[in-house]
């Protein structure tokens, strides 16, 4: 894993734990503006992703266009309990492409490690 991709899962998380906190103080009369500015970028940096975790970004997608739609009935606390759900599905759309990503690079050094045990053993 490179560090460019360990800080944006951890400034993932972080946004989604902020929003979080937020939601706590806020009131239920309040539109969820954090929420859904966190809900948004998150989904948007997992769109990268969408090859390796497309269940995982499709459930943060859905999500998300139900807090927009919930938005716009000013049903504010479904909107900022799906806005706060998209965030975090969104981060495990990241985390798991990363995964696939990792394993993937084990199993081509463990693909080397094997050709070059079988030379050895022709030497």
């Amino acid at each position: 894993m490179n560090p460019h991709s360990m800080m944006s899962a951890r400034a993932a998380l972080l946004a989604v734990l902020a929003a979080t906190a937020l939601a706590g103080c806020a009131t239920s009369g309040d539109a969820p503006k954090e929420q859904m500015a966190v809900a948004n970028s998150a989904v948007d940096q997992a769109t990268g992703n969408a090859a390796e975790a497309p269940a995982e970004l499709a459930t943060a997608r859905d999500k998300l266009a139900r807090a927009n739609a919930a938005m716009a009935r000013k049903d504010y606390v479904a909107a900022r309990h799906l806005a706060d759900e998209a965030a975090a599905d969104a981060a495990l759309a990241q985390a798991t492409a990363r995964s696939s990503r990792s394993s993937r690079a084990l199993a081509e050094v463990n693909e080397s490690i094997r050709q070059l045990q079988a030379q050895l053993n022709r030497s």
